[in-house]
This record gives structure tokens, sequence and C-alpha cells, in this order.
């Protein structure tokens, strides 16, 4: 049976932009501290860690008017759920003229879920010097480096999921009934739905499925969020002997990012991954997240652990 068309999909991936939004509107309870909610659950009994990422942006973002986030480096200390509300820190660990740093801490029911640092350059107008992009997503002069095709020509993350057997409790299912908050196509499908081991990178488009207004630090926020997709199984795919072993599980240690320019979220993305180590039951790995010209608007690495059993199915963030 062919899969659907991906705009079939458009009113659950409406619905959980909604929920992410509504989990992004951060209620002030005292100086620098806010109370949080949780978007509606992709994967059951926890809260997805790109939504933590987010949150945590959003936070430092709201104590740092006029300034320009620059980079976030976050510790994933231990799992949330969905039900309870989350508790923010927000420490000003320096306000300087031209940049500012701070460190939040998410907590629920007293328990630390994610720590990070946040650093804010002023915003000013400064010359947009840009290397020329290493991976060409839209035509130009010369001609594309690698050609990844129209957006709208690859598969959804949804299509993926239609073409895995849909038993009682499929992972499939998740990604149909309560899929991401973004829109994203790729050309492969991740190791969890059907993808199969194989080295080197793997790109995939996203986007926002509508506008959200001009807030620059909500569309980073929201990209900080969608960097989190697909890192822990792009090493899943390059794990040795992945045949062997079967279904790998584990789960996020840290995820950096760097923002290098304002982004506008609504537009496609494409975001290129690869593993840069898979040893000793941990995974590198890393991503280039790039606007429609090709030029490099955020990098990401995140450090994962790895292991030949799976405890939750479905697991892939």
């Amino acid at each position: 049976m062919s899969p659907p068309a991906g705009s079939l999909h458009e009113p659950a991936v409406l619905g959980s932009l909604d929920g992410l939004l509504q989990a992004l509107e951060l209620d002030p309870v005292g100086d620098d501290r806010f109370r949080a909610g949780s978007a509606p659950g992709q994967f059951p009994g926890r809260i997805f860690g790109g939504q933590l990422l987010a949150q945590a942006l959003a936070a430092a973002s709201a104590t740092t008017p006029g300034m320009t986030v620059q980079s976030l480096h976050a510790a994933f200390v231990e799992a949330g759920v969905p039900e309870q509300p989350i508790d923010i820190e927000v420490e000003r660990v320096r306000d300087g003229r031209s940049s500012a740093t701070r460190r939040v801490t998410l907590v629920q029911s007293g328990r630390p879920l994610l720590e990070a640092l946040a650093t804010f350059r002023a915003s000013t107008a400064t010359a947009d010097v840009a290397a020329p992009p290493a991976v060409a997503v839209a035509a130009g002069p010369g001609g594309p480096i690698v050609d990844l095709g129209r957006p709208e020509d690859l598969p959804s993350i949804q299509e993926w999921a239609h073409r895995i057997p849909a038993g009682p409790g499929a992972a499939s299912r998740s990604w149909i009934e309560r899929p991401p908050a973004v829109e994203i196509r790729m050309g492969e499908p991740p190791t969890f739905l059907g993808g199969v081991p194989a080295q080197g990178s793997r790109s995939h488009w996203m986007r926002l499925p509508r506008a959200v207004g001009d807030s620059p630090a909500l569309h980073a926020a929201l990209l900080a969020y969608a960097s989190d997709y697909f890192l822990m199984d792009i090493v899943f795919r390059s794990y040795p002997d992945l045949a062997a072993v079967g279904r790998l599980g584990g789960f996020s240690l840290d995820h950096a990012l760097w923002l290098h320019r304002p982004c506008r979220f609504d537009r496609w993305h494409v975001h290129t991954q690869d593993a840069l180590a898979v040893s000793g039951g941990r995974g590198l790995a890393r991503g280039t997240i790039r606007d429609e010209n090709g030029q490099l608007v955020a990098t990401v690495v995140q450090d994962v652990l790895v292991r030949p059993a799976v405890t939750q199915e479905g697991r892939a963030s």
C-alpha cells in the first residue's frame, strides 16, 4: 500500500507545535524563576530532551533582553515525566556590556532534569562573512556539491513510519499519532523505522509547519528542540555489528549547540549528522544545520550512552 501524502499528517504536526509552544510559555514565579508544563508526549512516560533544551534556552533568553543566543551546553541529568510541572531556575553568572552568561537548572519534584550553561552576545550590526557551504542545499553558481533533493520530494518521517508494520504498541505509531512539532523529510529512514546499518553522514530537512512570529529567541529555542532529533540514531546506525546485536537502547548524556547566525525556523533547514566516535559503550554525534541557501546556522554535538538491549521500544532522540 502506498504511503499517504505528507499533507495528511499536517494537523497532527500542527497540534504538536501548539503543545510545544504552550510548554514554552513560562510562568514567572519569582526572580529569574519560572514554571512550565510539558508538550504532549511522543515518547510515553518521559519528556523529550529537545523540549528541555528549548525551555532552558527560553528561560535564559527571558533574562537577557536585546541579546542574541550564542551557545547552549546542557547535561541531561535525569528523565522527567510529562504529568508534573517543571521548575526552571536561572542564575546570572555574568552580565557584561556585550555578553552574558546564564546557568539554567530544570527541576521536577526536587530532582534536577537538566543543567545548562547559555551564552549570549549583544545584537550588533556586523558583517556576515560566511565560508562557502560544505553541502549545497540550494542551486547556485557552479551547481550544488551534494544534491539532497527538494524537501517536498522526500518522504516525511510519518510516511517512513507508515511503511513499518503497525502492530499493538509498535514504535512507528507514535511518529504518526504524536509526531514531532516540526515537519521532517528525509531520503533514508532512521534505524528504528527500518533504516539499515551504514557509515557516513545522513541528512534530513526540517522546518516549523507554520509561522510563529518574528522573535529570534523563540526561533532559537525551537531550533534547539529540533536539533535533538536523530543524533542518537546516527550513532546506532554506525554501531559495529548492529545486525548481530539487534535493537539498541541508550540515552543522551549531554548536548552542545552553537548558533552562528539568527534563523527563521519556519523556513527549510537541513541537518546533516554523522557519528564521530563509537567506543566503550558511548557514541559522539555531530550535526551541522544549514539554511536553504547553504549557510551554516548552527553546529551540534551530542554524547550518548549506547546499550545493546532495548528497555523501552521506540527510544529515538
